[in-house]
């Protein structure tokens, strides 16, 4: 146990959780790789949405995170995730106005670490989503560093960038502008969950429009921004 205790610090950079909890995440780590090139039809995708301290993009803290799966190009509302990790401060009330997670909620939050393994076992290792991903994938990477002690390499579809190659006549920027221009309910801003859900609406929109189009899998979906592709009408 000894042994395999160093060899994860040697192979991940240093774990800082022991016992069951570095069990939980050698075994997630022990997980197969994203299969990217599963037809979208067969695929599950998970939908992210992440709230932070608002301090700053080097000092953010991951408050909370809220998490819907697409599986086979369907939302599926029986299989979500939510989740508020322990702050040792609560943040800013004018960050709390945004994202309405008050001082008492995030003191009394999950601790981190269980937090973050409970993400990481219902992600699996599925290709996340995000609305503007690289900020998303700046959130949980450094999160994942900083309370787990591990890196987080994984493949991320951004829709942000996603939705104008497949629909390059529709003059959207914004996650509301193209819930707006697909006649999609807009939601509560900045609660995780109903974030990730008219999210996951918009992915299922990409998805069937991205299957006409031949770009049928998750790595043509992940290469489209920076490739020339059919694109669908907007």
């Amino acid at each position: 146990m000894k042994f395999l205790g160093n060899a994860i610090e040697y192979l991940l950079g240093g774990a800082k959780v022991g016992g069951a909890s570095e069990a939980r995440l050698r075994r997630w780590f022990a997980l197969p790789g994203a299969d990217l090139v599963l037809p979208h039809g067969r695929a599950r995708y998970v939908v992210g949405d992440f709230e932070t301290s608002g301090s700053g993009p080097r000092r953010d803290r991951l408050i909370s995170m809220g998490a819907v799966v697409v599986a086979q190009m369907q939302v599926d509302l029986a299989d979500c995730f939510t989740t508020v990790l322990r702050q040792e401060r609560a943040s800013a009330n004018a960050n709390i106005l945004v994202h309405g997670i008050g001082g008492q909620a995030q003191l009394a939050g999950v601790e981190p670490a269980q937090g973050m393994l409970d993400f990481l076992e219902y992600l699996g290792k599925a290709p996340l989503v995000a609305f503007r991903a690289d900020v998303a994938r700046a959130v949980v990477e450094r999160a994942m560093k900083s309370i787990l002690g591990v890196p987080f390499r994984h493949p991320w579809v951004d829709l942000a960038a996603v939705l104008p190659a497949l629909f390059p006549k529709a003059g959207c920027s914004t996650l509301e502008d193209w819930l707006v221009h697909f006649g999609l309910a807009t939601g509560t801003w900045h609660d995780p969950l109903a974030d990730a859900f008219v999210t996951a609406q918009l992915l299922q929109v990409a998805l069937d429009a991205a299957s006409r189009a031949g770009i049928v899998n998750a790595r043509r979906l992940i290469d489209l921004p920076n490739v020339s592709r059919p694109a669908a009408k907007g």
